[in-house]
């Protein structure tokens, strides 16, 4: 009898230690800078939205994972992961060399690999002209280091938010932004006083090969349930659909 009961000793504590185990897995904070429409934007209800909290979402569902989706400055999602406040991060992140030295990321789930330059309207009419000129640019993006070698003329002003770069591109503030095209079709389609300056610019040594989940270095095994959930949702055609809602494509 006593070797019976503490068989089932050991198993109700192995048991309840895989489950404390399974439930703690089950939990993931994720980072996102919510002024990024349409990849996150806040709606009239205060609600974070957007093609990559769709995305996010459907993740956590292939998991079985409940997920809290946490808005914070973009700057402050690499430095977040690595201090453990959050498991995470999907903010329209570009996979480049520069950040994975500092988290891993999970497979491309969008390619968004070009920027646009925006400008107000019946103001300047080409790149050239922004010599000497102020372009907005979002903290902890990689546009700062390549406006600092492709167009050294250029002043770079930083924003935490791009919706407080068209504030001060329509005070003239501020000459001109730069985004990623995607991200600047958005100002364009609503905008009727903002127009495109120049031809979208492709450049893979700065912006990347497409854009991935970032989670804190090391953590193989959120990095491949990702990419399996990812490749399940490219499969069964869920991420397609996600892109044709917010994109019309």
């Amino acid at each position: 009898m006593k070797k019976i009961l503490s068989r089932t000793l050991l198993a109700s504590i192995f048991l309840a230690g895989t489950a404390f185990t399974a439930s703690a897995a089950q939990n993931i904070t994720i980072g996102t800078e919510a002024t990024y429409a349409p990849f996150e934007f806040m709606n009239d209800k205060n609600e974070i939205i957007g093609l990559d909290i769709d995305i996010m979402n459907k993740i956590c569902d292939e998991l079985k994972a409940s997920c809290k989706i946490v808005n914070q400055s973009f700057d402050s999602l690499i430095p977040s992961l690595k201090s453990r406040r959050i498991d995470a991060a999907i903010a329209g992140m570009d996979i480049t060399a520069e950040r994975q030295k500092q988290v891993d990321f999970s497979k491309v789930y969008f390619d968004d690999s070009s920027i646009q330059f925006i400008t107000l309207k019946d103001t300047i009419t080409s790149i050239d002209q922004l010599k000497g000129k102020k372009v907005g640019i979002q903290n902890g993006t990689t546009y700062p280091k390549y406006l600092s070698e492709k167009y050294p003329d250029i002043q770079a002003v930083s924003y935490d938010s791009y919706q407080y770069a068209v504030l001060d591109l329509k005070a003239k503030r501020i000459d001109a932004i730069v985004a990623s095209s995607l991200v600047a079709a958005e100002w364009l389609g609503k905008e009727s006083d903002i127009v495109p300056l120049g031809e979208k610019i492709t450049d893979h040594a700065f912006f990347g090969e497409g854009l991935g989940i970032a989670v804190r270095k090391g953590n193989e095994k959120l990095v491949n349930q990702f990419n399996q959930a990812l490749d399940k949702l490219r499969a069964n055609g869920e991420l397609d659909t996600i892109y044709k809602k917010w994109f019309n494509k």
